[in-house]
């Protein structure tokens, strides 16, 4: 289905579905500082007995959350069982006490999608032993869902069931069907983070999607700490599915994409010295993808070039130990993790006939990020990377990202918000187009506007974050925005951009403190200022996020 306009009566009901599906949310774990007010210095001391104190979703000591629901959501809610959160702490009794290994700690728990906040705090000092107290906050983990998004004047409909922490052991199982401008696709969805109680990630995902279908596996023993001295993976994934060509949002050409992509690797590390990182992998990747026709043949069939590449490769990480914390910046009243610090890294791949590859080439991968300030005041985060294959000695499908994202902090209240994405390719491969739409930040016009070799967006966002908590379900925040954007280079199925697009809007936001995860649900009104006659004078976005 596709809709051009929303009235009011349909956009409260959107609204309402919305609502009604976030199970029930929570009030952050409180600040650190009951250590500081005891005068409790723990440096040097041996880490006695580890308490971990597990808060359900809601909390019925205050009167607020003291009626009858949410006592009845607590007791048909399972706690996170202690043995998960305990084996995620990078301590144990008798370790010396390390702030740097409890606030990494505290890191590690906040990522998990079924806990709201993370804790830890000395709480007694005797003789040169002290004992430690981890406050966690559970999340409300098994969710029905019923949900209607709009984006780029196209919409999305989804139902799921979904349990992000089976009976307590941070296990999510998934069910969905999902309607969108793409294709209808049924899947199942397992994943663990923390497998068999260790640091082994596994994820399996199948799709029976109305074009094709989607198989993903991984195993992966990452380095989940900056200590960590160790890591291997392996994955897999294919997907079959029917893929478009647009031009100023319609689907003007079309092919059949048949991809399998798998790696295996190995990692190490001589761990954090000196507060710096190094680490090393290597390993074999295969990245194959096959064109045909689609079956029924619709519209016009533009076929890209079969591509196999099967190669071995290395690579290199650099990155730094500094970490800031702080709230209401990308999410709303919630506690979150900033990486202040200095990353780069880089991958090399040589793909030749003789291990089956179709060419020889040369296929690299370099990333690159850093910030600047303070993320309590103002602070600027820089991120870059380019990556490419070099066949014949001709650079080709090369695509460099910069991405810069400037906070400053105006008021307990107000935050002042920038952010400049800029791409730009060399040789694209015909699948792998820059696009510029609502669906990547270009809020007043329809997804995949734009199509060319390379974008600049350009963003500004006055964001108000309110102390409005309504039933204790979600915290409320808005936004003024202004977009401005282009692309650059000729749509190989379509006209030449449009030039410079711009457009205004303003937006509602509600952040969930009880559901699963950590995203935010938008509802933004964008008035486009440019493009062509087709476009609306209004368009309305109602979509979940991972940011503010």
């Amino acid at each position: 289905m596709k809709w051009t306009r929303i009235d009011g009566a349909k956009l409260a009901a959107l609204l309402c579905w919305q609502l009604a599906c976030l199970p029930a949310a929570y009030a952050d774990v409180q600040s650190k500082g009951e250590a500081e007010e005891a005068g409790i210095d723990p440096s040097g001391a041996k880490i006695g007995r580890i308490r971990i104190h597990r808060e359900n979703v809601f909390d019925t000591s205050l009167p607020e959350e003291d009626n009858w629901f949410y006592r009845l959501a607590n007791r048909w809610h399972i706690l996170t069982r202690e043995e998960v959160i305990r084996r995620q702490l990078l301590f144990s009794s008798g370790d010396t006490w390390s702030a740097r290994l409890v606030e990494e700690s505290e890191r590690l728990l906040r990522r998990n999608d079924y806990l709201y906040g993370a804790q830890i705090e000395p709480v007694q000092l005797e003789d040169g032993v002290v004992d430690l107290r981890v406050t966690t906050k559970d999340l409300w983990s098994l969710t029905p869902g019923f949900s209607v998004s709009r984006s780029g004047g196209e919409n999305r409909t989804r139902l799921s069931l979904s349990e992000q922490n089976l009976i307590g052991t941070g296990t999510r199982v998934k069910m969905s069907y999902t309607d969108d401008v793409d294709r209808e696709s049924t899947s199942a969805e397992y994943f663990n983070n923390n497998f068999n109680g260790g640091w082994v990630s596994v994820l399996a995902h199948i799709a029976d999607n109305s074009d094709g279908q989607t198989e993903h596996l991984r195993v992966l023993r990452p380095f989940y700490a900056l200590d960590t001295r160790w890591s291997a993976g392996i994955g897999w994934w294919h997907d079959d599915a029917e893929v478009d060509f647009y031009d100023l949002g319609n689907e003007v050409a079309e092919y059949r994409e048949d991809q399998h992509i798998a790696s295996v690797f190995a990692g190490w590390s001589d761990g954090l010295k000196n507060g710096r990182v190094a680490r090393w992998t290597a390993g074999i990747a295969l990245d194959e993808h096959e064109f045909s026709e689609t079956a029924n043949m619709e519209l016009p069939q533009l076929l890209p070039q079969d591509r196999r590449l099967i190669y071995p490769f290395v690579g290199v990480e650099y990155l730094e130990d500094r970490y800031q914390t702080t709230s209401n910046r990308d999410q709303i009243d919630r506690t979150e993790d900033f990486y202040m610090g200095t990353r780069l890294g880089g991958r090399l791949g040589y793909a030749t006939d003789g291990l089956g590859s179709d060419r020889d080439a040369l296929v690299y991968n370099f990333s690159a990020s850093t910030a600047f300030g303070s993320i309590d005041d103002k602070a600027l985060l820089l991120a870059s990377s380019l990556n490419g294959r070099l066949e014949d000695g001709r650079v080709v499908n090369a695509l460099w990202h910069v991405d810069a994202r400037y906070y400053r902090q105006q008021s307990r209240k107000r935050l002042f918000f920038m952010t400049l994405n800029s791409t730009y390719g060399w040789n694209l491969d015909l699948d792998n187009p820059v696009q510029l739409g609502g669906e990547n930040g270009l809020r007043g016009y329809p997804l995949r506007y734009q199509v060319g070799r390379g974008s600049l967006l350009f963003r500004i966002e006055e964001r108000y974050f309110t102390d409005w908590y309504p039933f204790r379900l979600v915290r409320v925040g808005g936004a003024i925005f202004a977009d401005i954007g282009r692309v650059w280079g000729h749509n190989p199925v379509g006209g030449e951009p449009l030039g410079w697009l711009k457009d205004i809007g303003v937006g509602l936001r509600l952040g969930p403190t009880r559901a699963s995860g950590n995203d935010v649900i938008h509802i933004d009104l964008a008035f486009p200022l440019d493009g062509d006659a087709s476009i609306d004078d209004v368009q309305i976005l109602l979509e979940s996020k991972r940011s503010f």
